[in-house]
């Protein structure tokens, strides 16, 4: 569900199409929990629900309605997202390497963790995998957290830790 689906969707409201995204946004609700925002959209989308049943809203002014609901639900979901990055302390490399960490791992391999965690969560962004000035940015960054520790040119270490990188941020 992204804004051009739902820009579809509003521009050609056909019934197949507007049932999907109202099944979509109840899914999505399910899964939010009992967070305050998607409570209250989901409370929105249930009064929506009722009014349509009722006959009190056209079926186009419904449409209209799902559409702005459906995209205050990507909004909280992005804002969500972004939250739950920036209280993070840790990465995804981060919690990878503390579940294998044993008390003979040396301490620089959790301080080059870390810097690498660091440095990907400030230079990435949405896509960044999909264009080459990402990717170069992250690569540049990644070598420049194993220049710190000497370890620029272990090419196999590079590839390793860009792979993941690519793959899970």
């Amino acid at each position: 569900m992204d804004a051009n689906i739902i820009e579809d969707i509003f521009n050609n409201p056909s019934p197949k199409k507007v049932k999907q995204l109202e099944k979509a946004l109840v899914e999505r609700f399910k899964g939010a929990g009992d967070l305050p925002t998607f409570k209250s959209l989901s409370e929105r989308l249930e009064a929506l629900r009722d009014k349509a049943e009722k006959g009190l809203v056209a079926s186009i002014d419904f449409v209209k309605e799902l559409c702005k609901i459906a995209k205050e639900t990507v909004q909280a979901e992005k804002e969500l997202e972004i939250e739950v990055q920036e209280k993070s302390p840790t990465s995804a490399l981060s919690e990878l390497f503390l579940e294998l960490k044993t008390d003979q791992t040396p301490a620089v391999v959790e301080r080059i963790v870390v810097d690498i965690d660091a440095i990907v969560r400030i230079v990435r962004f949405p896509g960044w995998q999909t264009t080459s000035a990402g990717e170069r940015e992250v690569q540049k960054s990644l070598r420049k957290a194993l220049l710190k520790y000497k370890l620029h040119k272990d090419q196999e270490l590079f590839d390793r830790a860009y792979a993941y990188i690519k793959e899970y941020y």
